[in-house]
């Protein structure tokens, strides 16, 4: 299938998000637990972004064209300042500054195989994949924009601190990401 039949295609089920992998449709099943740490990472970012001015727009999952055939939901999107796109217009929508991706079962192999791949192609500046089983956060970064790749790579354990030189001022203990309230 390619990026255009999947954005003319039906809208996803509510609460399963589908994602366009390689031409092939993925339908994620998460579990309870990646809503908890989706919910999270949401918050901690849009506090962050509340907290000040000018620190861009935590958005919850949208259709993301990467190229005409992959087109992915990341679980949490940040976008900088002016560079949101328009919510009221139809997707897809532009390639956020950073994007999360939180572990489901059926999708792993996706998120740390081709959709890291295919967002390391195409310019993404930064990555969190969130491992729930480990408790880890694999963060994948350019250190300067023009890189041609990520070229910093970071594993973070519970008793680490989420960061990113995007996010000034932002910091997130790792195990906070994982607690259920």
């Amino acid at each position: 299938m390619t990026a255009e039949e999947f954005l003319g295609g039906p809208e996803a089920e509510r609460g399963r998000p589908w994602n366009l992998v390689g031409g092939e449709v993925v339908v994620t099943d998460p579990a309870a637990l990646h809503g908890h740490v989706q919910g999270n990472l949401f918050f901690a970012l849009e506090a962050w972004v509340r907290g000040g001015t000018d620190r861009g727009h935590a958005v919850w999952p949208r259709d993301i064209a990467i190229d005409d055939v992959n087109v992915f939901a990341p679980d949490v999107l940040w976008y900088r300042h002016g560079r949101l796109p328009d919510p009221t217009s139809p997707p897809p929508y532009a390639m956020p500054d950073l994007a999360v991706e939180v572990r489901s079962p059926s999708t792993w192999r996706y998120d740390i195989g081709a959709k890291k791949s295919a967002y390391e192609r195409h310019g993404l500046p930064e990555l969190w994949l969130v491992d729930t089983p480990a408790e880890t956060v694999l963060v994948y970064r350019r250190s300067k924009s023009d890189s041609a790749r990520f070229d910093v790579a970071l594993e973070l354990d519970a008793g680490a601190q989420l960061t990113s030189p995007l996010l000034p001022g932002f910091g997130l203990p790792v195990a906070q990401i994982f607690a259920v309230h």
